[in-house]
């Protein structure tokens, strides 16, 4: 078949980098982190081990130990009472409980420490003083005063997570955002929040000064222009990248109500110079345009002395570096200040670059190797990441890899080198059942615990991969969980999560049980080897050509579409075959139906073993060949001899292991067993 020859094969790098957004250490995971970002990060490094060689690839992720949300979630349990360790204590209980889970998905890590914790959080201190004094040196950061809420009542200044208030953003409808970000992503000063109230105290807090370092975000813009679009040219990008990264290289607007357009006309002559634009057909805001940020904050007080209610638009702001709460990434001394800790996001962007050492470290490679993953050429980053977090990795983290330069700035020894901009692979939220759910608000999701309680890790696996996340945000519906009872218990309402599920236990596992028990049956428990019919080869050519593009895609749901069409013909293909055969006594037909289908299954094994990997790798081990060769792309896919030693190709046939009577390679959950 020669499929490396295809005209239709992608090209793949060398090496490559998986990772996965960071969860925070103050909760366990819920079903979006392991449904939007996980099962599909993992896929991908699976079929990247078998497309490469897994000694190319590094999947790697852990535990964001650091952040408001932590400090927030950290004091409230111990006001409840329910804990009493320190904060460390807290960040590691959730960590083991995120890793436990992890595992229980079969999410296939090479690392999942935390930007704090073992030997990858001094590793991720090492690297975080290094980036921020090769930024500092390159002359991107600048110290700016700036003003932080203060609870005036509890005497401590508040971090993000204990401010909350309604989003200031131009067309957010967000009733919850913190002191610079709201539930829905969008970003802003914290002076805009619209009415404030601490969550300590419940009191109005107060806005105090200090001193932080932040990176002059606004000087790439013309950076950020050209690779954004360059992501918009990208066929394999999918459309939402682009489309988000553009909202934030507008340029600096107010937004203010119709109604106060006099107010506006009087203050006019005050602001600094601007653009006014009235309100286009059935927009109840008109907007005015600045030159600079500068000029647009310069503006904002004035505007709200004068009691003119206003919104910002998404643009180019500097970018905070460090903060004031007591646990987080210390930040290295610049300029005479010290006892800053590093803000929770920019360290959280090169937190892989951190892990990815620390898998070395554990291979007993040279640190400097961390340089071949993420700065040559022929290697290639793939994050994953949800939709809210675009901002961050796809303005910010582009942004300070361009600023870094050319340059040995990391571990001594390195060579120059330049960090190469990582492939974003973003999902669109997934919903519980028509909402979006979160930890924090009144509609609790599903952990991944309580999932595993109704389904099978190959079931949720396979149905995550279907809902076609990255085409639209999708609900995620387990009949189990929905709120009606009437529903709950109704035999007629289907599971929407079992429909991927039923062509693993049903058609994948008929045809597999099939070929073992035919070979068992009819010859002597030996696979036929031999040539296969030019069909099935053209069948399996097409497959694995359309496969490898739709992967370097990341369109899962066409994948899990494509192997439902190709497992369902090669059971049918088994089926009309061997009844042929009976029909006619032809023993040779036989032969080589089952041939065929053997060679059909290897195919189908291969290309699912990224998606329910368990069960393909049963497969593998009752058809009696290595993991390595078996689970490989580097095969002419011309026939099952290729995997067959030489004695074995003479015989024409290959000794496979007893598949015991009424054997499920993927099985149905125990709840969904009929008495």
């Amino acid at each position: 078949m020669l499929f490396n020859n295809n005209d239709e094969q992608r090209q793949w790098p060398t090496r490559a980098v998986v990772t996965a957004g960071m969860p925070y250490g103050n909760k366990p995971l819920h079903f979006g982190h392991i449904g939007g970002v996980f099962v599909p990060a993992d896929a991908f490094a699976r079929f990247l081990r078998d497309r490469i060689g897994a000694e190319n690839v590094r999947f790697v992720c852990g535990t964001d130990c650091f952040g408001s949300p932590i400090d927030e979630g950290y004091r409230k349990r111990l006001e409840a009472g329910d804990f009493s360790g320190s904060i460390a204590d807290y960040v590691g209980e959730n960590h083991r409980r995120q890793r436990d889970t992890l595992e229980s998905f079969q999410i296939s890590l090479d690392i999942y420490e935390g930007s704090g914790i073992g030997q990858a959080g001094n590793i991720h201190q090492m690297v975080s003083d290094a980036f921020i004094k090769r930024l500092h040196e390159k002359g991107w950061l600048k110290r700016e005063s700036t003003l932080q809420f203060f609870d005036p009542e509890a005497q401590i200044f508040l971090n993000g997570r204990q401010v909350v208030g309604r989003c200031p953003v131009q067309g957010c409808k967000s009733e919850h955002a913190y002191a610079d970000e709201c539930d829905l992503g969008h970003q802003y000063e914290p002076e805009d929040l619209i009415a404030p109230r601490s969550t300590v105290s419940d009191s109005v807090p107060e806005m105090k000064p200090v001193e932080n370092w932040y990176f002059d975000l606004p000087a790439f813009k013309e950076f950020l222009e050209t690779f954004t679009e360059s992501l918009a040219q990208d066929e394999d990008q999918r459309a939402i990248v682009a489309q988000t990264l553009s909202e934030f290289l507008q340029p600096p607007i107010v937004y203010i109500k119709n109604e106060a357009f006099e107010g506006y006309e009087a203050l006019a002559p005050e602001l600094p110079a601007h653009v006014m634009r009235p309100a286009e057909k059935g927009k109840q805001s008109f907007e005015i345009e600045f030159e600079t940020i500068e000029d647009r904050d310069k503006a904002r007080p004035l505007l709200a002395r004068a009691g003119l209610r206003f919104r910002t638009s998404k643009t180019l702001v500097p970018f905070r570096i460090t903060g004031n709460i007591t646990w987080g990434v210390r930040a290295p001394e610049l300029e005479g200040t010290n006892g800053l800790t590093v803000w929770c996001w920019p360290e959280s962007l090169w937190a892989p670059i951190s892990f990815t050492i620390a898998v070395n470290d554990r291979l007993g490679l040279p640190r400097r190797a961390w340089e071949d993953f993420w700065c040559s050429e022929d290697a290639t980053v793939f994050q994953f990441i949800g939709q809210d977090n675009l901002y961050f990795y796809g303005i910010a983290q582009p942004a300070l890899f361009e600023a870094l330069g050319e340059g040995d700035f990391l571990i001594p020894g390195d060579r120059d080198h330049q960090l190469s901009q990582t492939r974003l692979i973003a999902n669109h939220h997934i919903l519980f059942g028509d909402h979006k759910a979160s930890s924090s608000g009144s509609l609790k999701p599903p952990t991944g615990e309580e999932l595993l309680e109704h389904y099978t890790v190959d079931q949720l696996r396979a149905h995550f991969l279907a809902l076609g996340l990255d085409q639209r945000s999708v609900g995620f519906k387990p009949k189990v969980f929905d709120p009606s009872e009437e529903k709950r218990n109704d035999p007629r309402v289907a599971d929407p999560v079992l429909k991927e599920g039923a062509l693993l236990t049903n058609v994948f596992n008929r045809l597999a049980r099939s070929c073992f028990y035919e070979a068992q049956k009819n010859f002597d428990g030996f696979m036929p080897l031999g040539e296969v019919g030019q069909e099935v080869l053209e069948r399996c050519e097409q497959v694995l050509a359309t496969y490898d593009r739709l992967m370097h895609k990341a369109e899962f749901h066409s994948i899990m579409a494509l192997m439902d069409e190709f497992i369902r013909a090669s059971n049918k293909y088994w089926a009309d075959g061997i009844s042929r055969a009976d029909r006619e006594q032809d023993a040779a037909a036989r032969r080589q139906v089952l041939l065929e289908c053997f060679f059909l299954l290897r195919v189908a094994t291969l290309l699912m073993h990224p998606i329910v990997p368990r069960g393909c790798e049963q497969i593998c081990d009752y058809l009696n060949f290595s993991f390595d060769d078996f689970f490989s792309w580097n095969y002419d896919f011309s026939s099952m001899d290729e995997l067959c030693t030489a004695s074995e190709t003479d015989e024409g046939r290959h000794r496979i292991c007893e598949l015991p009577p009424r054997f499920d390679f993927f099985k149905k959950h125990p709840s969904q067993m009929k008495d």
